[in-house]
């Protein structure tokens, strides 16, 4: 856990920057459970299971998940390569049929002269979680939907598939990948405590600089370095997932007397809320103990 007097060395505070987290406002019993993995008796964090075809259509990952599983069962399978990839024709269709928030595929293929599924990240990344998830299966050097996968296209259960796929990004998959492993797992190991903070930080734009530090607790290796390189951590395994989950939106703007940086701003959506409820306690009264 963190220690009383954390707030207090001298390195967490430069980094903060006056900034005050978010989780200081916990309890230490609310801040511990929100530690732990959401299931039937840790119910710290609440995941919606219900959600309806327009909040289903408001997430990236869960409306095309739905378009790969058609797809398969369409055309009787994808046809995969050796290496376990979706084919280049596969590829190549369903460039067509995804749409991904905040991806340019003009700009991303620019410089391919041949697209490979993990060439086209939007793809691949609902293809890895949709297999993660058993929903489709490689089977005689084909993709194909499995049982579970088919019976989720049905009207009673598609409101279950956010939760699920929700569930297993941020807590089974290791979202290093789109952090290029740096920081090793962090922040994504205290991912609840991470959401809460975003829950209650996030109704206005903020830029990714300031909700890292209100909504992550730091690490000796977040606080060295020749860059910062905790906020591009953040964006990558936490932001930008929950952008294309629909939880997040987005928007950016040119940084003055640059010519290429651009300073990058997240806020809730409304789904963030419908998704996601919190069963923790705060202590106002003893401000930031943690």
């Amino acid at each position: 856990m963190v220690a009383e007097d954390f707030l207090q060395d001298r390195q967490v505070r430069q980094w903060l920057d006056g900034v005050e987290p978010a989780w200081t406002l916990l309890t230490f019993d609310s801040l511990r459970a929100l530690r732990r993995e959401p299931s039937a008796r840790q119910n710290a964090i609440r995941i919606a299971n219900d959600l309806s075809a327009d909040e289903i259509a408001d997430s990236a990952f869960t409306r095309n998940t739905f378009i790969l599983l058609r797809q398969a069962i369409e055309r009787g399978g994808l046809p995969l390569t050796a290496t376990g990839n979706l084919s280049r024709a596969v590829v190549a269709e369903m460039r067509g049929l995804i749409e991904w928030p905040h991806y340019d595929q003009a700009d991303a293929f620019r410089r391919n002269k041949v697209i490979n599924e993990p060439d086209f990240l939007p793809l691949h990344v609902v293809r890895i979680l949709a297999q993660a998830a058993t929903l489709v299966r490689a089977q005689r050097g084909k993709l194909v939907a499995t049982p579970l996968g088919k019976s989720i296209l049905s009207d009673e259960r598609q409101g279950s598939l956010p939760a699920i796929l929700f569930h297993l990004a941020f807590w089974h998959t290791d979202l290093g990948y789109f952090g290029r492993g740096l920081l090793g797992s962090w922040p994504q190991a205290d991912i609840g405590i991470v959401l809460w903070s975003l829950s209650v930080s996030a109704g206005d734009w903020q830029t990714s600089e300031k909700l890292t530090r209100l909504c992550t607790i730091p690490e000796p290796a977040t606080l060295t370095g020749t860059w910062d390189r905790s906020a591009y951590a953040m964006e990558a395994r936490i932001l930008r997932p929950l952008l294309w989950f629909g939880l997040l939106e987005y928007r950016s703007e040119n940084i003055p007397d640059s010519r290429f940086a651009v300073r990058h701003y997240y806020r809730k959506s409304a789904l963030f809320d419908r998704l996601l409820t919190f069963d923790v306690k705060m202590d106002l009264a003893q401000g930031a103990r943690h």
